[in-house]
């Protein structure tokens, strides 16, 4: 939901119907247009502002999401903590420092993992600091975006399923005198879905993609137009420059990179650990920037593995109705609305 795709609008409108409304933290500052050395600053304040944007708009529960890979990752961290932040999720790789640099600080911590291994050693580290998660998302690979898993794995269809791995993580987290709260996230698309997970042990989802179809969201409409245009065999991997793979919709500038082409650039500001500026074939912030602002000729849309499932734009305050009203029909708890199945 980085660059720019959830900010404080779409957050407050989430939190409103009484979900955890989420701000991504990555390129919210106007980074493109300053010098390097006034990169971490830029983005420190962007992410004040919108956080407090979102309080002034709802008194509901808000989170931040911060990608353990940016390189300003800690600034971003304790920043969220500092402002008060319900919630601090973090994914894209082990945050294992996350306690010490949000101490003294209420905000609640929750990993993002792929792997019940991934969560056990968060769990381990985090003992030190007399710390345990307050909540663990784990992500599958139908996620959108970066993905925390083999390249070649989910070319091939190879992945673990989100199930397989969401019961073993569940497991860990009841393995403690308190569980720990596990959502499911990764391919969470309707409400048959989300009362799967819930059977499962989980204790609620993470939802990206349904999100970015909505009049809220802070994204350019030929966003989400892509998704809504999008068909089945749109939805592909790519290999990031960054070193990870990532799920997108497919358009002439993905075929493009896919062909081997190269965008030439110049970076002051080195936004992701893992990005060698002078190999990179392309600056995956300012495509995704480009994204965001509705320029898809020369960017491409990062997606779920079901974008292609939107068809229409709605409100926030629809689409979470209609998604409580068919996980509770899938789990029995009241008849079928019309046009539920």
């Amino acid at each position: 939901m980085g660059v720019r795709v959830s900010k404080a609008n779409l957050a407050a409108a989430v939190a409103k119907e009484g979900c955890v409304g989420v701000i991504s933290t990555v390129g919210l500052g106007d980074f493109e247009n300053r010098p390097g050395s006034e990169f971490v600053k830029v983005n420190e304040l962007a992410l004040r502002n919108e956080i407090r944007k979102a309080r002034k708009m709802t008194d509901g529960v808000i989170g931040v999401n911060v990608l353990h890979a940016l390189s300003n990752y800690e600034n971003l961290v304790r920043t969220a903590a500092e402002e008060g932040a319900d919630m601090i999720i973090c994914g894209a790789g082990l945050p294992l420092d996350m306690p010490l640099i949000t101490s003294g600080h209420a905000s609640k911590l929750v990993p993002i993992v792929s792997s019940a291994r991934a969560f056990s050693i968060i769990c381990r580290k985090w003992k030190q600091y007399g710390k345990k998660p307050d909540a663990v998302v784990v992500e599958g690979a139908k996620a959108g975006g970066h993905l925390g898993f083999d390249y070649d794995e989910l070319v091939n269809g190879k992945t673990r399923d989100l199930d397989e791995i969401l019961t073993e993580v569940i497991a860990v987290a009841n393995s403690f005198d308190r569980p720990i709260p596990v959502v499911a996230a990764g391919g969470i698309f309707d409400g048959k879905d989300i009362a799967r997970v819930l059977n499962l042990g989980a204790s609620g989802v993470q939802m990206a993609t349904r999100f970015v179809c909505t009049d809220e969201c802070d994204v350019h409409i030929n966003f989400k137009k892509a998704y809504i245009d999008s068909k089945k065999e749109d939805i592909t991997i790519i290999k990031s420059p960054v070193g990870m793979p990532g799920r997108v919709i497919n358009n002439a500038f993905v075929e493009k990179i896919k062909r081997g082409e190269t965008v030439p650039f110049k970076c002051a500001y080195k936004c992701l650990k893992s990005c060698d500026p002078r190999t990179a074939p392309y600056c995956i912030a300012k495509v995704l920037l480009r994204a965001a602002e509705g320029h898809l000729e020369e960017a491409f849309a990062f997606a779920g593995e079901n974008a292609y499932r939107c068809k229409e734009i709605v409100s926030v305050k629809k689409l979470v109705n209609e998604l409580a009203e068919e996980a509770a029909y899938h789990l029995g708890k009241m008849k079928p609305a019309p046009g539920l199945a």
